[in-house]
Formats: structure tokens, C-alpha cells, sequence
């Protein structure tokens, strides 16, 4: 929650997991940052602490430090600038904007696409553009990315969006780098299959820090970003706690972009049919990925995605507890190819059962 966000104290439990909220009593702390009903807002995954500003603030005597999250080793002093943190990680100083807000701008992004999208009814299909075998976009997938564009890019200027539709190629350098799909699961969405969404992923200093799914059928919109965890509104999510395979629910995604893959893959669908208790494919690799993180689906694994539609997904399912690599076990995920995702136990079982069928 943001500073201009604040609709009023709320009482929590300070030991418990909440996303955003407040607490009424002093927070034990040596340097004179806050005091007693100072209005501290408190991020417990960040262990951070935030100064709520009122028309007359009094606070003790502290340094008044706006909009400004204090984590770990904040220097005022220096650090007291719109958006950006200086934390210690590792013993690494490093300066980044701060993860939430950034969550907060791609929420709002793709909260932007999905008002459009679900306003939007679906083109002819003698106007769909076939860009590759099996593989459709329209005007609405270019419309959508534009809007995303267009708040991202307004919110963190210095930022460069690499999206599906509009800018595929575009390099991933600089500060925050955008992954975007602003319809994944454009077929579903092209038939009326309600199974389609948006997702946006972002890099931070060339780490996968943060991603936004946005169901666009149902309204549901779930975020994650490192050290912060999974989330969708005040419920945290984890992964499933299942170990047996026999028990499992698996999702996968069909290699219908490439073809050749297919007999592999057929050869893998048949060692988890008989392996589990079913499998799942329902054609919108993010929202699969949100699926794995909430426990919903026990793992996943598809031969044939891009970065834009795992990007968000996979930070959502490893900040649930779970585990994202590779089909040859490498945790880059951002290149053209294989996904494995699982709560941990189980992403091992699949990628060994699927590496060798």
C-alpha cells in the first residue's frame, strides 16, 4: 500500500504474514526513526518500515523521510529520493527502485489491458493474423500492449519494455526491463475459452525480480516479487505440500508451435499419465504458472514457451516456495525453450521422469 493509499489503521497480528498493514504500538528500534501512533506502516516480508505522513505529523524528535521504504541499512541522508532504496544484500550495496513499486506500476499496467481487453470483443477470424504456425494475433494483442506500454514506461521513464507483440527483439538492458505479454493465451481468448490474462515480469539489474498476472476473465490479479513473496489481495500463496506423484495434479502446455517436438512429448505425456493422477492443459502458460504457486496444479512442464509467458509466473511460483528450470535443470528460464516448475519435491520427480522418457 502506498502512502496516498491509506484508508485507515487496521489492527493485525505483528508475528502473522500480511501483505500491507498497519500497527498501533512502537516498533522496537534504536535510531529515533518512529515513535508511539506515529502511523507506521509495516511490509513484514521486507521487515521495513514506513513513515505514514499526516497534516501535522509528530514524531518524536525523528528525521521526517517521505515516501521513502526504510529497509535493512536506508541512509536518509542520501537515500530519501522518490523510489529508490539502497539495501545491503549479501554484503553487495546495491541501489534499485523499489521492488513494490514496482508491482505497483505493473498492476496498474496490466489492470489498464485488462479493462480494454475484457471490452474488447474478439475480431473475425478473417481478421487474425497468423505470425507463425498455429500461432494467431490481432489488433487487441497490439492495443493492449501499447496501453502497458504506455503506463509503464510513464511511471519508470529510464525503463524498457520487451513485450510479444510490439517489441519482441528489443534488448534487455538497462536498470528495469519490462517482459510483457499482453494476452496470454490469445486463442483461448479468440475462441471465448475463459483462460487468458495478462503478464508482466521485470527485471531489476538483469535479476527476475518482479511479476503481475492479471486473470482477465475472472478479475484476479496476483503479484510476487523477491523477498516479498506470492501474493493475490491479502492471501499469501505456497505451493502444493503433495510428494507423491501418484497424488499429483499436472499441468503442460502442447508444443504446437513446433511440431517436430511432438513425438518427445507424447512420449513424456504418456510417463505422467501413468504416473499421476491427471494432467492439465488449458492454454495460458501464466496462468498455469499461477496455478503451481497457489497449489492449485502440484507442477508443470511444457517443451516451447518464450520469456513474456513465463516471465511473471515463474517469479510467482518461486516466491511461493516452489522450484523453475529448464528441462536441462538450469534456472535460466528467459530464453526460447523448456519450463519445469513444481513445489520442490515434486519438480524433481517430473524433470527426472520427463528427461528420460
Amino acid at each position: 500500500m502506498r502512502l496516498h493509499e491509506d484508508d485507515g489503521p487496521r489492527r493485525i497480528d505483528a508475528g502473522g504474514e500480511q501483505s500491507n498493514r498497519h500497527v498501533d504500538r512502537a516498533l522496537g528500534q534504536g535510531r529515533r526513526i518512529v515513535g508511539l501512533r506515529d502511523g507506521v506502516q509495516v511490509n513484514d516480508a521486507e521487515q521495513a518500515v514506513v513513515l505514514v505522513l499526516e497534516l501535522d505529523p509528530v514524531l518524536n524528535g525523528a528525521e521526517v523521510i517521505a515516501d521513502v521504504q526504510l529497509a535493512r541499512r536506508l541512509d536518509p541522508g542520501e537515500d530519501a529520493r522518490h523510489g529508490l532504496t539502497t539495501y545491503d544484500a549479501g554484503g553487495r550495496r546495491r541501489k534499485v527502485r523499489e521492488l513494490k513499486d514496482l508491482v505497483d506500476v505493473a498492476r496498474r499496467a496490466a489492470e489498464r489491458a485488462a479493462r480494454f481487453l475484457r471490452s474488447t470483443t474478439p475480431a473475425s477470424s478473417r481478421d487474425w493474423i497468423e505470425k507463425g504456425r498455429h500461432d494467431f494475433v490481432t489488433e487487441a494483442d497490439r492495443q493492449a500492449e501499447a496501453l502497458i506500454a504506455d503506463v509503464l514506461v510513464h511511471a519508470v521513464p529510464e525503463s524498457r519494455v520487451v513485450g510479444e507483440e510490439l517489441s519482441p527483439a528489443a534488448a534487455r538492458e538497462g536498470d528495469v526491463v519490462w517482459i510483457v505479454d499482453p494476452l496470454d493465451g490469445t486463442t483461448n481468448f479468440l475462441h471465448g475459452y475463459p483462460q487468458y490474462a495478462v503478464s508482466i515480469g521485470g527485471l531489476v539489474q538483469g535479476a527476475l525480480d518482479v511479476g503481475v498476472v492479471h486473470d482477465i476473465t475472472r478479475d484476479r490479479v496476483y503479484w510476487g516479487a523477491t523477498g516479498l513473496g506470492a501474493w493475490e489481495g491479502e492471501q499469501r500463496l505456497h505451493v502444493s505440500g503433495l510428494t507423491e506423484p501418484r497424488q499429483a495434479l499436472v499441468g503442460t502446455g502442447f508444443p504446437f508451435k513446433s511440431l517436430p517436438l511432438l513425438r518427445r512429448y507424447l512420449d513424456q505425456f504418456a510417463a505422467v499419465m501413468g504416473a499421476t493422477s491427471g494432467i492439465r492443459r488449458a492454454g495460458a502458460a501464466a496462468l498455469d504458472l499461477v496455478d503451481v504457486a497457489a497449489g492449485r496444479l502440484d507442477c508443470f512442464w511444457e517443451l516451447t514457451l518464450a520469456p513474456w509467458d513465463v516471465a511473471a509466473g515463474v517469479v510467482l511460483v518461486r516466491e511461493a516456495g516452489g522450484v523453475v528450470t529448464t528441462l536441462d535443470d538450469s534456472p535460466d528460464v528467459l530464453q526460447h525453450g523448456s519450463v519445469v516448475a513444481g513445489n520442490p519435491a515434486l519438480h524433481r520427480w517430473l524433470l527426472d521422469l520427463v528427461r528420460a522418457a
